[in-house]
């Protein structure tokens, strides 16, 4: 009987199940969307619940895409979206609020008086600077603000945690309630150096410890499922890793200074850095990216909040497109942007400036700004925004690259991966498998039952589906750019000076 193993990806959009085979090649894929909540601006949030189903719908419909039987599958792997959080009943495993989502700018003046009192030994403990994108703000926020909350906590009544703890404590009947290093890192809450929950800072964030998971290695048997979860059968659930890390895993970036981009609802960059923690004096933060065999292995990270989203938004709030797929040839359909655009910070700048009241712009409209302008405009905005990150990482960890890898969805567009190369100037790969996230949970998964003897083995598994190399001139390149800034520029602070 052949053998499969699943590797889930719980994203900001969606969720994707990926089932893959004994030589591990992709065997069937399902991506399922959920809804996007907006109560407030700048307020997103999630339906744990939805998001829950969305994911049993997808392993439903790859198994019966591929004609494979639960009793096939050897294990399963979870990535999940980092920052966003939810605290939910111990007993029912009812949410008491929905999830706050990496996006949501609610704690936004909470942050900045952190920041004014605590930024630089935050900053130390946990490699992260004061931020409403961090996990800490927005449980703080949950327990402070949905009546009963905090009460109910103190009573012992409630759990609290990023997605995937939620969703393995769901998968395993609440039997395992965990986290690992790379997701915790992204919470505000965890000493880096220790990978353990700090005290002191629980303590200013007044978030009772009691409530939080414990802090695993990132591929581990956890617990099993139970028949209710999965099809009748226990199946080890086996790794936990935020998305993008697992990405940086699948595409073998195994060494100091290797450099990949995920390309999702937001772009997210990082640099190896092996075992050594490091601060970064230009705004990217420092995280686990894994633990294996309890020891953590750390990167830059240089995140862009708004890259799929943008075309999202055209998609749905806009309607100037139907679907994601038809954005390549629309921008292929003229030369340029006419001199347009696009800043998509709509819910802020990540790094490399770290402007949480910037907001998205358009400029350089004019009378014969058309469609087409605005969508090529939206791509461009994703690989210029990536561009900015990879600057600074060059500076901050000291290593050069001659090659980016990328992955995730967006990477399919043969446009933005081709703008991707001339703006950056060196040459970008994309592996065959553009599912990186859910590929590297899988792969950990199948690590933790004895499948592979070490983490190494996962270079044995990339292959090469597209090199794309720059053909921009340096003279044109050098233009684009320092256009680009200018409309970043205009863009800062918007929110601020607005209610001013």
């Amino acid at each position: 009987m052949e053998r499969y193993f699943i590797g889930v990806d719980q994203g900001t959009t969606g969720s994707t199940a990926l089932l893959i085979d004994e030589n591990w090649n992709v065997a069937a894929t399902k991506n399922v969307e959920h809804s996007q909540i907006y109560p407030k601006p700048g307020w997103v949030e999630h339906d744990p619940v939805e998001i829950w189903n969305a994911i049993q719908t997808a392993m439903a419909a790859v198994l019966r895409e591929a004609g494979v039987k639960p009793e096939q599958v050897v294990s399963i792997g979870i990535d999940n979206q980092g920052e966003t959080c939810l605290v939910w009943d111990k007993k029912t495993g009812t949410p008491v609020y929905n999830a706050l989502v990496w996006q949501d700018r609610r704690t936004s003046e909470y942050a900045d008086e952190l920041n004014l009192r605590y930024g630089d030994m935050i900053t130390e403990k946990t490699g992260l600077g004061p931020d409403a994108y961090f996990s800490a703000t927005k449980i703080k926020w949950i327990l402070d603000q949905v009546e009963g909350v905090r009460e109910r906590a103190e009573r012992g009544e409630l759990m609290a945690g990023t997605l995937d703890s939620y969703l393995i404590w769901r998968f395993t009947g609440g039997e395992a309630f965990i986290t690992d290093t790379s997701t915790a890192s992204r919470t505000m809450m965890m000493d880096i150096r220790k990978g353990r929950w700090d005290q002191e800072l629980l303590d200013i964030y007044n978030i009772p410890g009691s409530i939080l998971p414990a802090i695993e290695d990132s591929s581990k048997v956890y617990g099993y499922t139970t028949p209710e979860t999965f099809f009748g059968r226990k199946v080890p659930v086996a790794s936990c890793i935020t998305d993008a890390l697992a990405a940086l895993l699948a595409q073998g970036c195994l060494d100091k200074g290797d450099i990949k981009t995920t390309y999702g609802t937001g772009c997210f960059m990082y640099t190896n850095l092996g075992d050594e923690v490091r601060y970064s004096k230009n705004g990217l933060i420092t995280v686990s990216s894994w633990q294996v065999g309890g020891k953590i292995n750390y990167a830059f990270d240089g995140g862009v909040y708004i890259a799929g989203a943008a075309v999202q938004w055209l998609r749905d709030n806009l309607r100037l497109i139907w679907n994601s797929a038809e954005t390549e040839e629309i921008a292929n359909s003229i030369k340029d942007t006419g001199g347009l655009y696009f800043v998509p910070a709509f819910s802020g700048l990540a790094a490399p400036h770290w402007d949480q009241y910037a907001r998205g712009m358009m400029i350089g409209i004019t009378g014969g700004t058309s469609r087409e302008h605005i969508v090529r405009a939206t791509l461009e905005s994703i690989a210029f925004q990536v561009y900015d990150n990879a600057q600074v990482m060059k500076k901050d960890s000291g290593y050069d690259f001659s090659v980016m890898k990328a992955d995730g969805g967006p990477s399919v567009n043969r446009f933005l991966m081709q703008f991707q190369a001339d703006i950056l100037g060196v040459s970008v790969d994309v592996p065959v498998v553009t599912e990186m996230t859910a590929y590297g949970a899988a792969f950990l998964a199948a690590l933790a039952v004895g499948e592979f003897s070490g983490i190494e083995d996962i270079r044995r598994c990339w292959k090469l589906g597209s090199r794309y190399e720059p053909r921009m001139s340096s003279s044109e390149r050098e233009f684009r750019i320092e256009q680009w800034h200018n409309a970043v520029e205009r863009c800062k602070k918007w929110e601020i000076s607005n209610r001013s």
